[in-house]
């Protein structure tokens, strides 16, 4: 089995991430590079955990109009990720706009944040389940031509069920047993993730906050094995 951990680098700059990047070693291939990191640093944080040779996730969750999409997803083509991120949420024409962008890297669409439940998203003014609401926009998706989604591991079987193999699904909210749950609403513990059908599991707090980052991490793959 591919490692699937990829590691979330929600630090405050540079070094911190690559300090990271080098206690984790050879136990973990791929990190996200989000909001936090990337506002700070800019691209060359990129270039710098590229350097490493690991693969990269940038995850910025564009959500624009569609011309403002394309040329984002383009800029972020040309830094060398591997994967990136879209709302879904922006509708058809911006989620087409991001796939005609280009076939590198691969573009993974946003559903639900796992920070979300039903009250969050009656608030905004979508009624029912949220597993509707995942399933309606991973079907925008795969009609307009977007590889992958990021979903919570509560849904992962049931996007399986409904795409097969149509999708590679990233699923954050994955907590270990003997790790806090934190500010995630809707969490699975690794090997129940993988076993529903995630391709890739986004791992932050359990591995970057653990007294020993590449013990916790040596942790969760024995527990995937």
């Amino acid at each position: 089995m591919k490692n699937p951990i990829i590691v979330a680098l929600d630090v405050p700059d540079q070094a911190s991430a690559l300090r990271l990047v080098a206690q984790l070693g050879p136990a973990v291939p791929f990190y996200k590079i989000g909001l936090q990191l990337f506002t700070k640093c800019g691209p060359a944080v990129v270039a710098a955990v590229k350097a490493t040779g690991a693969s990269v996730f940038l995850d910025l969750k564009f959500h624009d109009i569609p011309n403002t999409v394309r040329h984002s997803v383009q800029s972020a083509s040309a830094l060398g990720v591997d994967l990136l991120t879209i709302h879904l949420s922006g509708g058809t024409a911006m989620i087409r706009a991001a796939a005609e962008a280009g076939a590198s890297p691969l573009i993974l669409g946003v559903t639900v944040l796992t920070s979300s439940n039903r009250d969050t998203l009656k608030e905004t003014g979508v009624e029912g389940a949220v597993e509707d609401q995942v399933l309606r926009l991973a079907r925008l998706a795969v009609e307009n031509g977007i590889g992958g989604v990021v979903a919570s591991p509560l849904e992962v079987s049931l996007l399986r069920q409904v795409f097969g193999s149509a999708l590679t699904i990233v699923t954050p909210g994955v907590r270990p047993e003997w790790a806090a749950a934190n500010d995630q609403q809707r969490t699975m513990t690794p090997s129940a993730a993988i076993q529903a059908g995630a391709d890739f599991l986004v791992i932050g707090r359990p591995i970057t906050a653990h007294p020993d980052p590449r013990a916790a991490a040596e942790r969760i793959l024995a527990e995937l094995l």
